[in-house]
């Protein structure tokens, strides 16, 4: 038993409350106890708090708005027309005036054994007359091609991922919500198309299509959606045990309804997601089909066929391939930290 006379002496050293020490604070009122509330946030607001805490995810969001106005500018920023072919002036190097004092932008060929050459006194450019990135083989404007390039290639990329999401999402709810039978026989047509490869498809569909944007853009939609179907379905699975859905159900509400004001808004920070990475894949998609020469025909340009181009002289004219390269490599970089990002911001199991 534990010791009466230790208990009192332990209460009695703590201070006595009487009631006037709960009484409450007249001096306050309404107004300022709603300042000294947190705000409510909803749950994009929560995850936009989060987000700006990721400094990359930030950096990256920063960038890519920089691209997207960059590509969206190009016939405004483009000193030349990117087709408009000059052949005297072919393969010429950068030349930037201010950053003259470094050999990447000085306008002369430096070839290893020999001395210097100043390319466009060789060629008898006019005084005045620059390419900031140098030009390919036919004497078009390197920087010009990269700008519209950057453009086809955010454009093939934005409208592909478009389709995903319409394909996807549609057929990963209805196979979700349908469930039995009918989601067994729609998860076996997408085993079987998964099964066939990329390149095969897009080579059936040049069949039938003339090489170019629209078969670009098909191909990457035929083949990207089914990653996102099948999220889409898993948490469709998920949502639909749920009480508020049943409750909507024994409502009587239709299921349209029910898809766009219960399903899509719980799911859209997932979807939100799949989008940031099917973006920079189908980049990477498009490059890897001009690279192997069934992409944009002649004279378009995306970066993937400008990479292609460089890398036939890249042993004797390395910046054709460096700066579209490395174009293509901060796009890709920037899509995957942000879509990383927002992954962390949408998940409410991340830590603070």
């Amino acid at each position: 038993m534990p010791d009466t006379a230790y208990n009192k002496a332990l209460l009695s050293s703590y201070p006595r409350l009487s009631p006037d020490d709960f009484r409450f604070d007249e001096g306050l009122n309404q107004q300022e106890l709603e300042e000294r509330e947190s705000p409510s946030q909803d749950f994009f607001q929560d995850a936009f708090r989060r987000l700006k805490k990721n400094k990359a995810a930030l950096l990256s969001l920063l960038v890519l708005l920089i691209l997207i106005g960059i590509a969206v500018l190009a016939p405004v920023l483009s000193p030349r027309s990117p087709i408009a072919q000059e052949p005297s002036f072919a393969n010429l190097p950068p030349k930037i005036p201010a950053l003259s004092h470094w050999s990447l932008f000085d306008g002369f060929n430096h070839t290893k054994g020999s001395a210097p050459v100043d390319a466009y006194q060789l060629a008898q450019v006019p005084k005045g007359q620059y390419f900031y990135l140098g030009t390919d083989a036919l004497g078009r404007d390197l920087l010009s091609r990269i700008l519209y390039g950057l453009r086809i290639s955010l454009l093939i990329a934005f409208v592909a991922a478009f389709l995903n999401v319409i394909f996807g999402v549609t057929y990963g709810l209805v196979s979700g919500w349908l469930g039995g039978k009918v989601d067994t026989l729609m998860q076996r047509v997408i085993e079987i198309l998964s099964g066939v490869p990329n390149l095969v498809i897009v080579i059936l569909l040049l069949l039938v299509l003339k090489p170019g944007l629209l078969s670009i853009i098909l191909t990457i939609s035929l083949t990207s959606w089914i990653s996102m179907s099948r999220v889409v379905r898993a948490k469709t699975l998920r949502l639909k045990q749920q009480e508020y859905i049943l409750a909507a159900r024994v409502l009587g509400q239709s299921t349209p309804s029910i898809f766009l004001k219960h399903l899509l808004p719980n799911m859209l920070g997932l979807i939100i997601v799949q989008v940031m990475f099917a973006l920079p894949s189908a980049i990477f998609f498009e490059a890897f089909l001009s690279f192997i020469g069934i992409g944009l025909p002649a004279p378009a340009a995306s970066l993937g066929t400008l990479i292609n181009d460089g890398y036939k002289t890249f042993r004797f004219y390395p910046h054709l391939m460096w700066y579209p390269a490395a174009v293509i490599s901060i796009l890709m970089l920037a899509f995957n930290l942000l879509a990383d990002g927002l992954r962390d911001a949408f998940d409410p199991k991340t830590k603070n």
